[in-house]
């Protein structure tokens, strides 16, 4: 099972707001959808991130659940990598 939570939501007619996320809440059952969600949501961030002129940083919060967003903290064109505490 596959969880992907923006964190507004989405209408069939507001597409472009796919764009303008900020940040995605992701929860994953195994790890082939945890790669192929995780390179998603990267993927779904990056033009926002160009736009907004900074990185995009993945938080592992616990197994399998993960929130994906823009961070300032970021450089530009780089995505990092955490493990919430």
């Amino acid at each position: 099972m596959t969880t992907a939570i923006l964190e507004r939501p989405l209408t069939a007619a507001a597409a472009n707001e796919a764009s303008e996320a900020r940040s995605l809440d992701l929860q994953f059952a195994t790890a082939e959808e945890m790669r192929e969600g995780l390179d998603n949501a990267v993927a779904t961030l990056i033009e926002p991130a160009k736009d907004a002129a900074c990185g995009i940083l993945v938080t592992r919060l616990r197994p399998g659940r993960f929130t994906v967003a823009l961070d300032e903290s970021v450089p530009f064109g780089e995505t990092y990598e955490a493990i919430a505490a």
